[in-house]
């Protein structure tokens, strides 16, 4: 078959659009097979595969990764703080390619098109099926997190049907972020339903600080032996509601995962990962300060690279969200060390694998009394719908809107999330596809007044957990997503003095730091938050509404960041 030219790949993508997206998807199915996405050398002993923040997505979808993605500091243009062109180029991929449509967000609808959806965990189920049929006996599979929480089912059965979910799969232990937002009392009872361990070494009571989940577990695989070690999201309940879990305490504990380190090198153990949902630079602060680690599989901040980055004798893998990769690591270890590795960025590209039978009828048993509901039109798009990426996205703007229009608000806030599918333009918008972007067990709509003075208090704080650089200080998210407002901030700028040009966009006028204003937002921390659920706002908007139309224009001027993080 002729090489296809990006422009090509784009030309062809625009067909699609009106041809019903069935012949470019057949050219690329035609030069990408199953068998292409499991070429791989072994190498070793040992194969780990690794996927974090799947989000509770059983089926395939699209997601589009970040155009804005800054580094501060020390990271300031180093992975994965790259975006489009500049991360394709850094790791010499070529655009237009399957690995480009996978990695960056470049020209994604036409190549969605093309390509097709990604992730899927019968997907997930054939690779892993078959890799631990090319390496029996040598295959570890851990899951970094934020694996409960993100769907309309995972919020009915309260993550009952990750949980057999994740069972079906094999997984050989976990760690956790999101999974706590079901409350101390519900993580007990699904830890318990798990065949795997649950291993979170940094939750601790808060009376008299013993742990609460089981730190470390080994594994013998290939004849070595592998210490896991587990790290639950150190900021949890900064992030999310407190309430939800009292009696619990969280936090880095550099010294603690140091002393776990030489507890499990003192039993003889060959290997030492770290399972972590801590975030890319979090992990890549805390490799360079902690010895003896060998491998940290990383989560949090979504981060898809191609390859690991190495800091010391410690190898970083971040394998992505939403099922869209499983990483696979294969390590030849010699004298308690890696002597050699191997690794590859699998991206599970629904449309070329064939899904595994039995976690397909596993996956229809949980959705099949909610699909009628779930298929329900409730609009559709003219846009590309994205949630991914620092200051927000179109996916984001919609909510901000649906917020103002329907709660009667001047300025709209919404979480920066990382979580939540993409749609393309023509797509119709379910109500499945609503629940992707705001399934949480806090949902409430408030409507309250706020002072200019307080909104920024807002910006300023949000920012600081962002861009920090010291990254031990940055306690998870993107920023605040905005409605009705518009504003600069200065990412180099020290604490508090990021934001400025704070102005409402309906008028035009300065925010003024004395007056109030009336301000609709979601996902409030705070207990007893009143307000309806952001779903049924945002449902009963697109319903009124029922065309989506949203330039990708940001209400938002970025200074003093580095343009290899950002590609618009």
């Amino acid at each position: 078959m002729p090489h296809l030219s990006r422009r090509d790949l784009i030309q062809l993508g625009l067909a699609a659009g009106v041809l019903g997206l069935g012949g470019t998807r057949a050219l690329a199915q035609q030069r990408l097979t199953q068998a292409d996405l499991l070429a791989f050398e072994p190498l070793g002993q040992v194969t780990l595969l690794h996927f974090t923040d799947i989000h509770a997505q059983l089926v395939p979808l699209h997601f589009r990764e970040p155009s804005v993605n800054i580094g501060v500091g020390e990271v300031t243009g180093l992975p994965p703080h790259l975006t489009g062109p500049a991360l394709l180029r850094a790791f010499g991929v070529k655009a237009g390619s399957a690995d480009a449509y996978a990695l960056a967000s470049s020209d994604f609808a036409a190549l969605a098109r093309s390509y097709g959806r990604v992730g899927g965990l019968d997907r997930m189920a054939t690779l892993v099926k078959a890799i631990r049929a090319e390496r029996p006996g040598r295959t570890l599979l851990l899951d970094g997190g934020d694996t409960w929480q993100g769907s309309y089912t995972a919020l009915k059965t309260e993550g009952a049907d990750m949980v057999q979910a994740m069972n079906a799969l094999g997984v050989e232990a976990m760690t956790a972020h999101w999974e706590f937002t079901y409350g101390a009392e519900r993580v007990r009872t699904l830890k318990d339903s798990l065949t795997f361990p649950f291993l979170a070494g940094n939750v601790k009571d808060t009376g008299f600080g013993d742990p609460v989940f089981d730190a470390d577990v080994v594994f013998e695989r290939g004849g070595v032996s592998i210490g896991v070690i587990g790290q639950a999201f150190p900021y949890t309940p900064v992030a999310n509601p407190r309430w939800m879990i009292p009696e619990w305490s969280f936090g880095i504990e550099e010294d603690r995962i140091q002393a776990r380190v030489e507890a499990l090198r003192a039993k003889d153990v060959d290997l030492v990962v770290l399972l972590s949902h801590n975030g890319f630079d979090v992990d890549r602060k805390l490799a360079a300060r902690v010895r003896g680690i060998d491998v940290i599989l990383t989560g949090h901040t979504h981060d898809a690279l191609p390859q690991p980055v190495k800091v010391g004798d410690t190898l970083l893998v971040a394998s992505g969200s939403h099922g869209k990769f499983l990483s696979r690591l294969d390590l030849d270890v010699k004298d308690r060390r890696i002597a050699g590795w191997r690794y590859r960025l699998i991206p599970v590209f629904a449309d070329v694998i064939a899904p595994d039978t039995d976690m397909a009828r596993q996956i229809d048993t949980i959705r099949a009394p909610h699909k009628a509901l779930l298929s329900q039109v409730l609009a559709r798009t003219d846009s590309t719908l994205y949630r991914r990426g620092n200051f927000g996205g179109t996916m984001d703007d919609l909510i901000c809107r649906a917020l103002l229009a329907e709660r009667d608000a001047e300025i709209a806030l919404s979480p920066g999330f990382r979580w939540g599918a993409t749609l393309l333009p023509g797509q119709d918008i379910t109500v499945e596809d609503v629940y992707n972007q705001t399934a949480i067990t806090y949902p409430a709509a408030y409507r309250s007044e706020m002072k200019g003075s307080f909104l920024k208090e807002i910006l300023e704080d949000v920012a600081d957990n962002l861009f920090n650089p010291d990254p031990y200080y940055q306690q998870g998210g993107d920023m605040v997503r905005v409605g009705g407002m518009a504003y600069a901030i200065d990412v180099a700028a020290p604490m508090g003095r990021r934001i400025s040009d704070m102005t409402l966009l309906k008028t035009g006028e300065k925010i003024d730091p004395a007056r109030t204003y009336i301000v609709a937002g979601w996902a409030s921390v705070n207990e007893g938050t009143q307000g309806p659920p952001v779903h049924d706002v945002v449902m009963r908007h697109l319903k009124a509404n029922p065309v989506v139309r949203l330039d990708d224009t940001r209400p938002v001027r970025v200074i003093g960041a580095d343009a290899r993080g950002m590609t618009e």
